[in-house]
């Protein structure tokens, strides 16, 4: 027994029992039924009720109008639908009053449905993408389903939001690295190390996590960790960082992988080199996430409002690797010609500040003695050094 399938069935009997159920199924519309007849069915009661059918206002038994109606106007889009389907459909409901509530399984079954579908699409044009080292398509395969999640939060009635599961997903499982990438990181560590400030090109925006071999991504920390303390980078700073952190022996980095970087010089652009990494690891990035996205689309136990958190969350490691790819393939901003002086800005605000008359000239006005207690006044005391003198 199909579960999806009886809530869309009772869903349609309702609305076949009691016309006026319709009016609280407003928010539920035809492409949420998985079934190309069921989807018919119901876009045809719709286009009847638009219509005002009589059958809307009928009192009592339902008119057989509202059945022969709903199977011709549905017979216009579908073939195979019968009279006797129609029937089938009256006796999977129980009750018409509860249409609503068949609806939402309707509607819970949809946003499962539809979530899987646009993480498959995703997964495609991630793969095709890295077939054709390009990302275009799946940024925007990206924005496509991040947008198709936020309508249906809003459809459900939550706050879209990320949210981790509470058990942690395992990673997923993604196809071993190509021989040609495992060259290409190869070459560009050991860019890093024999040439003398190359890291400078790539540190800002390049991550360990965007190397496909764990252990280049490694390697990769050490040389950003001797960058970050201003210590050079050379053969013999690389080995003594790598041993501090106990790499070779824990077994994360191989002689085999360190070996070539180390002993091998190489020449070019490290920025050029590190695009070409960064956009492998958008599409590998894109990828596992449509992966766990589609795992929890296929976990019937999540409610709708869960799945979505999901898969926003699934999609944040995404957007974090595209950030970065901004950051290194947009030009630099443009900085202005000059910047005013201190000079000029106090100028600049004297010219904005309103203006006072200034005070005519004339003779300075002799102070005023201090009061006596008595009401007198002290002499002044120019008047008093005139006496004096």
């Amino acid at each position: 027994m199909d579960p999806l399938l009886t809530g869309e069935q009772a869903v349609l009997g309702a609305v076949l029992l009691d016309p006026r159920q319709l009016g609280g199924l407003d928010w539920l519309e035809p492409r949420d039924f998985y079934r190309p007849g069921h989807q018919a069915l119901f876009a045809a009661l719709r286009k009847l009720r638009a219509e005002d059918h009589p059958a809307l206002s009928t009192q009592g038994a339902v008119p057989v109008a509202w059945l022969t109606d709903t199977l011709a106007e549905a017979g216009q889009q579908v073939r195979g639908l019968t009279a006797s389907y129609l029937h089938t459909l009256v006796a999977a409901c129980p009750r018409p009053a509860h249409a609503p509530l068949y609806g939402r399984m309707v509607l819970e079954g949809s946003i499962h449905r539809t979530v899987a579908e646009h993480a498959g699409r995703l997964l495609a044009v991630a793969r095709e993408d890295a077939g054709q080292h390009e990302v275009h398509g799946t940024a925007a395969q990206a924005d496509v389903l991040a947008g198709v999640l936020d309508d249906l939060a809003t459809r459900w009635g939550t706050r879209p939001r990320a949210a981790a599961p509470r058990t942690p997903s395992l990673p997923a499982a993604g196809e071993p690295p190509a021989a040609a990438q495992t060259e290409d990181e190869q070459f560009l560590l050991s860019l890093l190390v024999h040439q003398n400030g190359a890291i400078g090109e790539v540190f800002d925006w390049l991550r360990p996590q965007d190397f496909a071999v764990p252990g280049h991504g490694q390697l990769y920390r050490c040389l950003g960790a001797l960058h970050h303390r201003g210590e050079p980078i050379d053969p013999v700073t690389t080995l003594w960082e790598v041993q501090r952190r106990g790499l070779l022996a824990e077994g994360v980095l191989t002689e085999q992988q360190l070996g070539p970087v180390l002993r091998d010089g190489a020449a070019g652009s490290a920025e050029w080199l590190g695009e070409q990494l960064l956009r492998s690891s958008l599409t590998r990035t894109a990828a596992g996430a449509a992966q766990q996205i589609a795992a929890h689309a296929d976990d019937r136990r999540l409610a709708p409002g869960q799945l979505i958190s999901h898969a926003l969350h699934a999609l944040g490691p995404l957007e974090e690797v595209r950030a970065r790819w901004r950051t290194a393939t947009s030009p630099p901003a443009a900085q202005p010609r000059f910047a005013p002086d201190q000079e000029s800005r106090v100028k600049a605000a004297r010219a904005r500040s309103p203006t006072q008359p200034s005070p005519r000239p004339g003779p300075e006005p002799s102070p005023s003695a201090p009061p006596l207690p008595g009401g007198g006044r002290l002499p002044a005391i120019r008047h008093h050094l005139r006496s004096s003198s």
